[in-house]
């Protein structure tokens, strides 16, 4: 994170992540990779535009519970779901802000 002289980096309002931490170091490796890899060929449609009545081809494996660094949340597949970028960049963001 960029900063200015005199000024300090500081993380988001909220964040879990721990400062300067890489995706790799908060347990997106390659065995995550594969997981979600196998678990979209699965689930290959957005959860959120099917409740809403779309067709839309899943992207990502998102947590239902944000997992906040415990693994083994992060591993429990009870707790992904199959969301594309558009659902998971806006309606599920929405929805982690006001649960706050």
């Amino acid at each position: 994170m960029p900063t200015q002289a005199g000024r300090l980096a500081v993380q988001q309002p909220g964040s879990w992540r721990p400062s300067g931490a890489t995706a790799n170091e908060r347990g997106y490796t390659y065995k995550w990779q594969k997981a979600s890899k196998a678990f979209l060929e699965e689930h290959p449609l957005c959860r959120y535009c099917e409740r809403a009545g779309f067709v839309t081809a899943s992207q990502l494996v998102d947590h239902i519970v944000p997992h906040r660094g415990d693994q083994s949340l992060f591993w429990r597949r009870s707790n992904w779901q199959a969301l594309c970028r558009s659902c998971h960049s806006g309606e599920k963001q929405r929805e982690e802000a006001e649960a706050g």
